[in-house]
């Protein structure tokens, strides 16, 4: 038969006592250590996905600012530059209208001045045949 020492049956306690001891001094508490920095880390990960969202978020605002600029910048410069060639067409026909204008005056001036010198010229055309005349004749017509 087996014999059981009484030092063995204090071992057993002594062990027992040694994990409860351990379980209740180092165990425990270094799981407790354990579980809150892996909170902490689960805490920091939700900040860190938390930030990374909300700088996702801002580029895609500051993206979608800089495409309403660049929309309205360039509907300001289309109508900037519409507003430059009407301006310009306007400007254009006026100086047309001023050079038909000016055209009209001077060809009227012209038939002004050729219709005097036709007049000038039918009254002074008898002058001129007898003139001919009497050179090619050699002699005066004079009557």
């Amino acid at each position: 038969m087996i014999s059981v020492d009484i030092t063995v049956l204090i071992h057993i306690i002594n062990m027992i006592a040694l994990m409860f001891i351990l379980n209740k001094v180092l165990y425990k508490p270094i799981i407790e250590i354990m579980e809150k920095r892996q909170d902490k880390l689960d805490d920091l990960g939700n900040d860190v996905e938390k930030c990374e969202r909300n700088a996702k978020n801002r580029q895609a605002e500051v993206e979608k600012k800089m495409r309403e600029a660049s929309v309205k910048a360039k509907e300001a410069l289309d109508a900037a530059r519409n507003q430059a060639a009407k301006a310009g067409a306007e400007k254009l026909a006026v100086v047309r209208r001023e050079a038909e204008g000016e055209k009209e005056k001077q060809l009227a001036e012209v038939h002004a001045e050729f219709e005097e010198t036709r007049k000038e010229l039918q009254g002074n055309m008898e002058d001129f045949a007898r003139e001919m005349a009497s050179k090619i004749l050699g002699r005066s017509l004079e009557a």
